[in-house]
């Protein structure tokens, strides 16, 4: 079983108001780490000792979101913060054509040959563009293909593509360099709400079970937007992934 962390972007309303009180309830719940997306003004430092103090590790981050121009800026929000796994992303036009594709990959070797120099490993996070077909191929694979040292933290319900991919199967194409597993559920269905963990329509075992147990480092259970309570779904979720044993937490379910 691979510990169990949660995206902080999932509770991002409630940090607004009170970002050591959604630390506090996660660690309350019993994950093992946290995946943060911005810090609410509190210095890395900061950020890591209230993590560590209350029994959990920065499992990775998704701020700031490296780019050509802050990298600097990256390497000391995540030594900071403790974690030498920091992830990015890019929009859909980025992959809408080979040429686009092409530049994108430019990027992306730029930020992870200069962020291994630090020691840094970078994950692409994607949604659900990146596997729609370019001129023949998955995008996704194209992009991979042009980028050596890029990892993947790969997201289970966005790589399904809303049924136009099984998610299975992309995952065991890619599970040599999936580090992370964003782990999210919902209904598949475009522009609807996801739901907890468990209660949706993505075979979570399955997807998993495809993972390379020697490579992924990390279960990271990440919510968009839930019609239930924020909280609750994100609890739901813990429970249900530690109860069916797919991950290990601080807590039993």
């Amino acid at each position: 079983m691979k510990p169990i962390s949660v995206q902080l972007y999932s509770l991002r309303e409630e940090s607004k108001q009170d970002f050591v009180g959604v630390l506090k309830n996660v660690a309350s719940i019993g994950f093992k780490g946290v995946e943060p997306a911005g810090l609410y003004g509190l210095k890395p430092a900061e950020a890591r000792k209230i993590v560590e103090d209350l029994g959990m590790v920065v499992s990775s981050n998704h701020g700031p979101w490296p780019n050509r121009d802050n990298l600097a800026e990256v390497i000391d929000v995540a030594k900071g913060l403790g974690t030498d796994t920091v992830v990015t992303g890019f929009g859909p036009d980025d992959f809408k054509t080979l040429d686009a594709i092409k530049a994108t990959a430019d990027t992306a070797n730029f930020i992870t040959n200069t962020l291994a120099k630090a020691g840094i490993t970078v994950a692409l996070h994607n949604h659900f563009w990146e596997f729609d077909k370019v001129e023949g191929r998955i995008a996704y694979d194209i992009l991979m293909d042009r980028c050596p040292l890029l990892k993947s933290e790969l997201d289970i319900y966005w790589v399904s593509n809303f049924g136009k991919c099984d998610a299975p199967t992309e995952i065991r194409k890619n599970a040599k360099r999936t580090v992370l597993m964003h782990v999210k559920d919902g209904p598949l269905v475009k522009d609807q709400p996801m739901t907890a963990v468990g209660t949706g329509k993505v075979n979570i075992p399955d997807c998993v079970a495809a993972a390379d147990e020697k490579v992924l480092r990390w279960l990271i259970v990440e919510l968009d937007a839930c019609a239930t309570d924020m909280l609750q779904a994100v609890a739901d979720s813990y429970r249900y992934l530690v109860r069916t044993k797919l991950a290990a937490g601080n807590k039993p379910a």
